[in-house]
């Protein structure tokens, strides 16, 4: 009942304000309601070929950004409009990225390899980055940890979280089919290199119903979960989602037409 309530609220919010606000209408579309092995969640299409992603933490001025709606509205490089934002990893209590993030081809935080507990440390874990290849194009992709170390990836943004949820098509090795842990959940999923996709849950749902979603439903042969509790969050400009009510880290922004 409240998966089905969410994705009739989230459709019904969306409609109204498109219809109230038509330049936004292009933005809202790019986020769509998806009901999942009984649990709603909201899943936003990326094409690099005609949008551009970029990741956030800190202002020119050094402080940080902390809240999704401060974003930039406008992408100064591009022109286009802000589509959707969302939390893009974990970081420490001082909103400081936990291990690699990239923004702008400026390395800001290292990656981890070290051990500990939490979802950060449930290895493997990835990173996701966007990366210009030899003719200049965008092109996104998901790598495992050491592998993407190993290919010494020049990556114009990247942000490293834990655990990977799917792998060459594999769901993680330590996820059980259901799972007794059930959490609020965001991610990223790459299909191909200008395909890709981020999800959030509207509800509390396992790793591997989560994973599944990218698999299977989204076909992403390689996925990222970026993080859970309370702290994902989904902003889409115009009132439809409004963000989060308590700082976050590292955020990323879509742009479009």
């Amino acid at each position: 009942m409240r998966s089905a309530l969410c994705t009739l609220l989230t459709c019904c919010t969306v409609a109204a304000a498109a219809g109230a606000n038509p330049s936004r209408a292009a933005a809202q579309a790019a986020c769509k309601p998806i009901t999942h092995e009984g649990a709603g969640f909201t899943v936003c299409a990326v094409d690099l070929r005609s949008q551009t992603t970029r990741l956030f933490w800190r202002r020119p001025d050094g402080q940080d950004f902390s809240y999704l709606s401060k974003l930039p509205d406008i992408d100064p490089a591009t022109g286009r409009r802000l589509q959707f934002a969302m939390n893009a990893g974990m970081y420490h209590p001082d909103y400081r990225p936990v291990g690699l993030y990239i923004e702008g081809r400026r390395e800001l935080a290292k990656a981890s390899t070290a051990r500990g507990p939490g979802n950060f440390h449930m290895k493997p874990n990835g990173i996701f980055y966007i990366a210009g290849n030899n003719a200049g194009v965008m092109e996104a992709g998901v790598l495992e940890t050491g592998a993407y170390l190993k290919q010494k990836v020049q990556a114009d943004m990247a942000t490293q979280s834990g655990p990977m949820l799917v792998i060459d098509g594999k769901l993680h090795p330590r996820f059980t089919p259901q799972g007794e842990s059930r959490k609020g959940r965001n991610g990223v999923g790459v299909r191909d290199a200008s395909t890709l996709f981020f999800a959030i849950s509207e509800e509390d749902v396992s790793f591997g119903t989560f994973a599944r979603l990218f698999r299977d439903v989204l076909k992403c042969p390689n996925a990222l979960f970026l993080d859970g509790g309370s702290v994902p969050t989904l902003y889409i400009p115009g009132g439809v989602r409004g963000g989060n009510f308590l700082p976050l880290g590292p955020m990323v922004g879509v742009y479009g037409k």
